[in-house]
């Protein structure tokens, strides 16, 4: 039988760039998502779900709306839609890094260009145009026109713009395109968001809240293992001053009371340099 929409959290997700990093975090959250062959419409493996895709420069636009009660973006194109959306919470991942992405003004390198201000009077292409008008009308800074790039914005200098704004995570793009930074207009991370009829519902709500919840842990269990051991009494304090100062790892008795188990979560990268020394200090069953 078909949910009516009331008990239905329609739930809109990227559609490009960040798709495939988004159905990654959805299913280290416990969501399994499959996207059908051409197909917008992916499948989640959770009753009371349904999701379709869309470009992230959209999905502000439509959760605003109401076409959708929640969706997946960027605050870029929140801010540059002026969308009014409540942004449930952040979630730092994107498709290359766990950083944010940064949009820039950049320049060729041979140019003569050293500051934002020696762009008065140019084209600047660009995908986010309402932010960039913002930026040079803030600065007083008197550009032709900020032109719309529909894509190989960084092929555009010099002949066809004096700069650009472009988002970079790693700059390798612009370095590739001979491009250097003059000054960065806007961090921006993934932002879950959803509008106010669907949080203004109390199903909904919980939910949002939910995902919001399961996304987020996905995110901080990022790059930590677990670690068990076993050690005698009389070495645990050895063990303890070994593991780093901000973790409280659970000790438990075992059934042979000269031994303790020791459970605790670090940080992938430092496991390789610590099992050694634990090993040396007198842990066993590691």
């Amino acid at each position: 039988m078909k949910r009516s929409s009331q008990d239905l959290l329609r739930i809109g997700l990227p559609k490009g760039s960040l798709q495939d990093s988004t159905v990654d975090l959805f299913g280290r959250a416990g969501y399994k998502i499959s996207i059908p062959d051409r197909s917008y419409f992916p499948e989640i493996d959770h009753p009371g779900f349904e999701a379709v895709m869309f470009r992230a420069q959209e999905i502000s636009r439509y959760v605003e709306d109401g076409v959708i009660d929640m969706g997946i973006t960027g605050y870029d194109w929140i801010i540059e839609n002026g969308s009014d959306v409540h942004e449930v919470c952040e979630l730092v991942y994107s498709k290359a890094t766990a950083k944010p992405a940064n949009w820039v003004l950049a320049v060729p390198e041979e140019s003569d260009y050293q500051k934002p201000e020696d762009l008065a009077g140019g084209i600047i292409a660009t995908e986010l145009v309402q932010t960039t008008r913002r930026y040079f009308a803030d600065k007083k800074i008197p550009i032709r026109k900020a032109e719309f790039s529909w894509g190989a914005t960084e092929v555009k200098p010099p002949v066809l713009a004096d700069g650009i704004v472009e988002a970079t995570e790693t700059g390798s793009t612009l370095r590739a395109n001979r491009l250097r930074i003059l000054d960065t207009i806007m961090e921006s991370n993934t932002q879950l968001i959803a509008n106010d009829t669907a949080l203004a519902d109390s199903w909904k709500r919980t939910k949002l809240e939910n995902i919001a919840l399961l996304l987020r842990a996905a995110i901080d269990a990022q790059g930590r293992v677990g670690l068990m051991l076993n050690v005698r009494r009389d070495r645990l304090d050895q063990i303890l001053a070994l593991l780093p100062a901000l973790q409280r790892p659970t000790i438990s008795s075992l059934s042979d009371d000269v031994w303790v188990a020791v459970n605790t979560i670090l940080e992938e990268r430092a496991v390789r340099e610590l099992i050694p020394k634990i090993r040396v200090a007198g842990g066993e069953g590691i």
